[in-house]
């Protein structure tokens, strides 16, 4: 059993772990999607719009939290274990009101809610404990929420034979143990445990920061491909099933770990960040994700096992840029509103995902691959805007 004394001597490891245990909220209904479509009779439309959903109130949690200068003026670790508490509890409370569709809709707009005091406050966290090497540092983060989000898929194969209702319940277990870990470990001294007062829209004025922006308009264009291809990885991996005539049961196993590849790629990225820096590095992430955009569907007739393959490395590059972006948003924001312009970046970003996102689910059946290039936008619009960001940047 982890001890007390364990958590200030090891601070990144207590936040990313609760990072993991935390996000698996955030696609806790996808991983059960075919079940949950075979019990209640939901289409993929519903599952699309519970995931949209699930975005919308990630927004609306980021933009309330960043307008009313709460990330700042609340301790970081009590608004993400309040906010983890809650997760867990609505997360579970989806069960009683799956079958009908607004209100399962409902639960997860809230849930997203919850999830804005957990991954903005989760880098705030790692950057007061962790400042000088934050690109190494939030390449971890980053990855355990893909572990995080890829959770649900494993809970899911861990728990086939039983009711879909078990991966959802523990994955509000794991949400408990995550507000009591960041509880207990309290905020770092490199930034102020509150800064003031705060004012709305605080987080806007970071936008005045050439850099910040730069960063941040690569960031956006990240993010319209990222949630849109977790959304699309059910569905690619049971079409390269099908054309190996094999057992559907693998799909929860490899759509987690096409999603969890995300994990290794984070943390390389991030060791590569204190060699090249963070914007070289989410350069190259952001490009090599964007050329797969533009190929898969060219490629889609060939083996099975080399669009599996693909997908594998496109689950790598998709997320390994999403740290880098954060160091260097971090690095350029106003330190006493850096919660603030976190969490607006996030907004932000993450506005851009319910389109994307919406487009993929809905025309997945009669464009099948060719919809990842609906996603390829954002990568173009993202390296354009990265462009002179390689002068500006630190190391991280």
């Amino acid at each position: 059993m982890m001890t007390y004394s364990f958590l200030p001597r090891y601070p990144l490891a207590v936040i990313v772990i609760a990072q993991l245990f935390g996000t698996s909220l955030w696609f806790s209904v996808n991983g059960v999607g075919p079940a949950l479509q075979a019990a209640v009779g939901l289409s993929e439309g519903d599952l699309g719009l519970l995931t949209i959903a699930v975005q919308a109130g990630f927004i609306s949690g980021t933009l309330l939290i960043a307008t009313t200068g709460l990330a700042d003026r609340m301790r970081a670790s009590h608004l993400f274990a309040i906010s983890s508490v809650l997760g867990a509890l609505i997360n579970a409370a989806f069960i009683g009101v799956a079958e009908n569709i607004t209100l399962a809709a409902a639960a997860r707009f809230a849930t997203g809610l919850c999830l804005a005091g957990i991954y903005p406050l989760g880098m705030k966290l790692i950057v007061s404990w962790t400042p000088k090497h934050a690109g190494a540092a939030l390449g971890w983060l980053v990855g355990m929420l893909t572990l995080g989000i890829a959770s649900p898929h494993l809970l899911r194969g861990l728990t086939l034979n039983l009711p879909w209702q078990w991966p959802l319940l523990l994955a509000s277990l794991l949400a408990l143990i995550a507000a009591v870990m960041v509880f207990r470990l309290g905020v770092g001294s490199h930034l102020p445990a509150k800064a003031g007062s705060g004012r709305p829209w605080a987080g806007l004025s970071a936008f005045k920061q050439r850099s910040f922006r730069k960063a941040a308009l690569g960031y956006f264009g990240h993010c319209w491909e990222l949630y849109a291809f977790w959304a699309l990885v059910p569905f690619l991996v049971t079409r390269e099933l099908e054309r190996l005539s094999t057992s559907a049961s693998l799909q929860p196993w490899l759509s987690f770990v096409v999603i969890a590849l995300g994990l290794p790629g984070c943390v390389w990225a991030g060791k590569w960040s204190r060699k090249a820096g963070s914007a070289h590095v989410a350069f190259v992430a952001l490009l090599t994700s964007g050329a797969l955009c533009l190929a898969y569907p060219l490629l889609g007739s060939l083996s099975p096992w080399l669009l599996l393959m693909l997908l594998g490395l496109w689950g790598v590059s998709v997320i390994a840029d999403s740290a880098q972006f954060s160091a260097l948003a971090s690095a350029h924001a106003p330190p006493e509103r850096l919660g603030a312009a976190l969490a607006m970046m996030n907004a932000i970003g993450f506005g851009l995902t319910i389109p994307s996102i919406a487009l993929v689910t809905a025309l997945w059946s009669s464009q099948s691959l060719a919809v990842t290039w609906w996603l390829l936008p954002g990568p173009v619009l993202g390296l354009i805007a990265m462009r002179g960001l390689n002068h500006h940047s630190p190391r991280a």
